[in-house]
């Protein structure tokens, strides 16, 4: 049976209040967007992630609020990259503070993908799923490598078929031919992150 999680760790008002704000940075940013082209095609993975979180919590699949925390961050920056397409996001006080030439906002999030392997183990554990703790911590890591290789083959797709700047602007490579593994690099890292924060904050350490 499902083990609701411990009330310590999970509120009702939170996953609302950051629905909430999502919606509103939603339509914010839905205002004169860069390009609406490409604000549709980064936004319909969001809208279709947030549907499945909200639909997930009515059929009373919950998380804790570290797990909603770090899968928001995702849904925040994906929807400010829409608008101003990722490749021109403000982002020069990251970018110079350790001094890189291209933009690494689209890097960062990408980073913040692999934030979702944390509410996959949390599902794992809550359900009592799998038992090994070699391959819970395992299946959310390769789950999150599947997902960065997936979304690079749909980006080269788009790009393909779009074609001019609409095409570029969601590839958002800027001119470097190692971007996609870059990318799923980073998606990768940060599932090993969200996983050793499990690890350490989590429901995860078993007797």
């Amino acid at each position: 049976m499902p083990q609701p999680l411990p009330s310590s760790t999970t509120s009702h008002w939170f996953p609302k209040v950051l629905l909430a704000a999502y919606l509103i940075e939603f339509v914010a940013l839905g205002i004169s967007p860069t390009d609406r082209g490409t604000w549709w095609a980064e936004n319909i993975p969001i809208l279709l992630i947030v549907g499945a979180l909200v639909l997930l919590y009515v059929r009373g699949v919950r998380f804790s609020n570290l797990a909603y925390a770090l899968m928001s961050v995702l849904i925040f920056m994906h929807t400010v990259g829409g608008h101003y397409t990722f490749e021109k996001v403000p982002f020069d006080w990251f970018n110079n503070l350790f001094g890189f030439k291209r933009n690494m906002y689209d890097r960062v999030a990408h980073f913040s993908v692999g934030f979702y392997a944390y509410a996959l183990i949390e599902y794992l554990d809550q359900r009592d799923l799998i038992r090994s703790r070699f391959l819970s911590y395992l299946l959310p890591l390769c789950v999150i490598g599947t997902v960065a290789m997936s979304y690079e083959l749909i980006e080269w797709v788009y790009a393909e078929l779009a074609g001019g700047d609409a095409g570029a602007a969601f590839l958002g490579s800027q001119g470097d031919i190692w971007d996609a593994q870059k990318d799923m690099l980073a998606d990768t890292s940060g599932a090993v992150f969200a996983l050793v924060l499990y690890a350490l904050f989590g429901r995860g350490k078993r007797e």
